[in-house]
């Protein structure tokens, strides 16, 4: 099943764009107002609803939306709360939208969540108009999928990163080590329309930046 949450971030009208027929949408607390800006209903809204009016939860209700409330006094984000959710729902592809730009802590923590133990089984992806963010980890070959100019930004989340391998940047690696706090894997690019990405140990952060069209 695909998942697409709606965060309390940035939005602009391409978020709609990755909306598809048969998604199941989760709205993370005052991310169910971008939904009803984009005139789209969704299946889930949850969070302790400090950024939604009494009107627009009853406004939800009307088409049949399930509320899910939680106290704002929590150990858990709004965000985090719709994870599980979705992961509870038997997600295996999560794509996050308006995550990125309100706050930097909470943009910080919700890039960080993708690490999170408990969904190493689903696949997840934070996207805004031209950035993908997105984790690769040990096992197969990760895909990347843009433009000749793209940008890419390889970093280390959680330690070093072992036998890192690309085809398809401008700058390659073959079996090297990217270390924990260096910024030797930023601002690469795309040389083709395609790029394969492997490593043997550790979790890298991919950042893909899209040129404008």
């Amino acid at each position: 099943m695909r998942v697409i949450i709606f965060a309390n971030g940035e939005f602009n009208e391409f978020s709609k764009n990755h909306v598809k027929p048969g998604d199941y949408i989760i709205a993370a607390d005052g991310g169910a107002i971008h939904c009803i800006g984009m005139k789209i209903i969704p299946d889930v809204v949850i969070g302790d609803f400090d950024s939604l009016s009494y009107e627009t939860l009853q406004t939800l209700k009307k088409p049949g939306t399930r509320i899910l409330s939680f106290p704002a006094k929590k150990d858990q984000t709004d965000m985090e709360l719709a994870m599980d959710y979705a992961l509870s729902q038997g997600a295996e592809e999560i794509i996050i939208l308006g995550a990125l730009g309100a706050r930097w802590d909470m943009t910080f923590a919700n890039v960080l969540l993708m690490a999170k133990d408990d969904y190493s089984g689903a696949s997840i992806r934070i996207i805004d108009q031209y950035t993908e963010i997105f984790l690769i980890k040990p096992g197969g070959e990760t895909e990347l999928s843009g433009s000749e100019g793209d940008m890419v930004s390889l970093i280390p989340l959680a330690g070093n990163v072992l036998g890192v391998t690309t085809k398809g940047l401008e700058y390659s690696l073959d079996n090297e080590i990217l270390f924990f706090g260096s910024p030797r894997g930023v601002s690469n690019l795309m040389a083709q329309k395609k790029a394969v990405i492997h490593i043997n140990h550790g979790i890298l952060l991919c950042i893909l930046i899209h040129k404008p069209d």
